[in-house]
């Protein structure tokens, strides 16, 4: 089967302008609105099927976007685990751990807050990616026709996006610092007999 995949970072949230880690915080009145404004900019396709992050700005940026009715939470799309970092200010962390905040900023295996590093992402990323077959054919059921090509939208998180992107192009997690994801950007990734490619995304 073929599959059109376009992943879909959530709109901003408050903690994300103040310069916080997340921690499941909900969109608020500006976030709303940024994602009802960009509903008529993404070219979504009607006939997708629809994942989405557990977390509750994900959620909320799917149902501002018109696919909460049919969006599945997937926890494989959920935002990278932070750890002791939840909640907490890059500015802050700057001054009380500089060590620490340098390493996960440049190393993709560094995971100070005792969370998840960005090298382990990649590979939860690419797992899901990689059985978004199967999950496809049980969101579709008898409509899975082979050779056709499906649509998928998943609304989810900056560093998943980064995540999928560098295990579609087989590229070392090490990358990561050089892939910018703004809020509401869209990315098409696209898999065939070949495997998985990335496309620009019409928006």
């Amino acid at each position: 089967m073929d599959i059109r995949l376009l992943l879909i970072s959530h709109a901003s949230t408050a903690a994300m302008r103040a310069g916080r880690f997340p921690a499941d915080d909900p969109l608020d009145a500006r976030g709303l609105a940024e994602a009802a404004a960009a509903r008529a900019r993404l070219s979504i396709p009607d006939d997708a099927a629809v994942f989405v992050s557990p977390a509750v700005c994900a959620r909320d940026t799917a149902s501002a976007l018109g696919l909460g009715a049919a969006a599945s939470v997937d926890e494989r799309l959920a935002d990278m685990d932070y750890g002791r970092w939840h909640g907490r200010r890059l500015a802050d962390l700057a001054v009380e751990a500089p060590h620490d905040l340098a390493a996960w900023t440049h190393d993709p295996d560094a995971a100070a807050h005792g969370g998840e590093s960005f090298s382990q992402l990649v590979k939860r990323v690419g797992q899901w990616l990689d059985a978004l077959n199967g999950a496809l054919s049980d969101a579709l059921s008898e409509d899975v026709i082979p050779g056709n090509t499906h649509n998928v939208v998943a609304v989810t998180h900056a560093p998943v996006i980064r995540a999928a992107i560098v295990h579609v192009l087989g590229a070392s997690p090490g990358v990561f610092p050089h892939i910018e994801i703004a809020p509401l950007s869209m990315v098409e990734l696209r898999r065939s007999r070949r495997g998985w490619t990335w496309w620009p995304a019409s928006q």
